[in-house]
């Protein structure tokens, strides 16, 4: 089988698909037209996110069996068509998993104890303790929506602390010894700390809205480590303001390209002015499961993966 290509990955992709005997090409800079001519002298694709993989695309990929996505989601597939066309569709959220629940811990730990400021203080000089005193997690009840592999990773980080998890997901019966499952009115009468853990989906999309923040019975800490377009950042804003939202931890934007690999097309907007200058928002650039080790194990996992299923 002929694996095209399109990112770059750890070393140990390319390695241990030759040794398993597949023919691996490598182009990391043509177009997606460009792509698009020769696309059908291949067996399958292992891409991360350089550009959408439509339709269009599908038709002209004629050999195509498989598309390994090296991440978790598979958002910038059409994934109907290609499953119609039985096209085998490979992602690798036990990857990276681990990462992105060490993060969302990190995000938490650091705005309740206002790191972030008292850093940036105590190097022009300022030494102001009373104003960074911070809160503790004990005692407070996390709210997790969407329960899978990177929910289920943060709930597991959470058992060394002494606090309440709830967790909330379309599928029934997620529930485990780390979290308890509810529904979303009661996860938003209890929860202190709320963190996303979904796909981006059309029932996602726009999710996390003034309406939605409404619901909420008390002001709450906004974790999101999942995917930027789940959040209308102008009512996010507007929350903080009022203070219906205490500080929130993005690791995701609105504003993110397609890719994940840049931020704006255009002018910065408001909203996002807001979060800059807000000391209660830590802001970190689509990175949670971007460690290290979770380089290496989303490769591996890929790897596996394809191995189960054409060797």
């Amino acid at each position: 089988m002929n694996i095209l290509h399109l990112d770059s990955n750890h070393p140990l992709l390319i390695r241990e698909l030759n040794a398993l005997g597949f023919t691996n090409t490598l182009d990391f800079s043509a177009s997606k037209e460009e792509i698009e001519k020769t696309i059908h002298k291949y067996d399958g694709i292992i891409i991360r996110s350089r550009f959408k993989i439509d339709a269009a695309f599908l038709d002209k990929a004629t050999t195509l069996k498989f598309i390994g996505r090296v991440g978790a989601g598979l958002e910038n597939i059409d994934c109907d068509y290609a499953q119609k066309k039985g096209i085998s569709l490979i992602a690798a959220p036990e990857g990276n998993r681990n990462a992105v629940g060490e993060h969302s811990l990190a995000l938490l730990l650091s705005l309740f104890n206002k790191l972030n400021k008292a850093d940036r203080e105590v190097r022009n000089g300022k030494w102001l303790r009373e104003e960074n005193r911070g809160i503790e997690l004990d005692g407070k009840t996390v709210g997790l929506i969407g329960y899978g592999n990177m929910g289920k990773s943060f709930a597991k980080k959470l058992r060394g602390f002494d606090v309440t998890v709830l967790c909330c997901d379309i599928k029934p019966d997620v529930g485990d010894e780390n979290a308890t499952q509810v529904s979303l009115q009661e996860l938003q009468q209890r929860c202190d700390v709320l963190s996303l853990h979904t796909p981006e989906t059309p029932l996602t999309t726009k999710m996390v809205n003034t309406k939605f923040i409404r619901g909420f019975a008390k002001p709450f800490w906004f974790i999101n480590t999942a995917r930027g377009k789940s959040v209308v950042t102008e009512d996010l804003a507007l929350a903080l303001k009022n203070g219906a939202v205490l500080g929130a931890g993005l690791d995701v934007l609105e504003y993110e390209k397609a890719s994940f690999e840049s931020l704006f097309s255009s002018h910065m907007p408001e909203a996002f002015q807001y979060l800059i200058a807000s000391e209660n928002v830590i802001l970190s650039p689509h990175v949670a499961g971007w460690t290290v080790e979770s380089k290496e194990r989303l490769a591996q996992t890929i790897v596996d993966k394809i191995k189960a299923e054409f060797c």
